[in-house]
């Protein structure tokens, strides 16, 4: 027995089930079934893990655009009390699917390269930036002020800390009790 991707079961019938012996010597198509099997499920697993090699079956992997996923009963919802003919719902939704589908196609075959030349200029011009220039400057500020860092500790330590250890101690003895009168 073997599952397909569907998960139907499917029977191969390999002539064989009159043999006593299971022995996986005299069924020498086992191992190489079970070893073909495996080297699909590896590169099924190094396919998924790869960044470079876009994924055509999974194409949202990190559920950004969770919330564009809609259907025709998300948009257009008859109520019982005011319903239209079955056939103009059975049009409408045939409608709704088609011009959907067709129309995201034909604005991202207009729109899709244009603008991942775009956002891959910005994004390399923006990253450019924050390694060369950013990430440099914050570390010369933070090297060149670490003075402050030690000055801000000490009059931490010296002046603020004890101050407020002072005026918890006077409050330490302050009680409220509530009567009732």
């Amino acid at each position: 027995m073997m599952w397909s991707a569907a998960g139907v079961e499917t029977e191969i019938d390999l002539g064989d089930e009159g043999d006593s012996e299971d022995s996986e010597d005299q069924q020498p198509w086992k191992t190489q079934l079970a070893t073909v099997m495996e080297e699909e499920e590896e590169e099924d697993e190094v396919s998924t893990q790869s960044d470079t090699r876009p994924l055509l079956n999974e194409r949202d992997p990190r559920q950004i655009n969770e919330c564009l996923k809609v259907s025709f009963e998300d948009v257009i919802a008859e109520p019982e009390a005011v319903r239209s003919g079955d056939r103009v719902w059975i049009w409408s939704h045939a409608l709704f699917e088609v011009s959907r589908v067709w129309f995201y196609r034909i604005i991202t075959a207009l729109l899709a390269v244009p603008v991942s030349v775009i956002a891959g200029i910005l994004f390399a011009v923006l990253s450019c930036l924050h390694i060369w220039l950013f990430s440099p400057c914050v570390k010369v500020i933070f090297i060149n002020t670490g003075w402050l860092e030690t000055l801000w500790s000490s009059v931490l330590d010296i002046i603020i800390l004890p101050f407020f250890q002072s005026v918890a101690k006077c409050c330490r003895g302050i009680s409220v009790q509530l009567t009732r009168q």
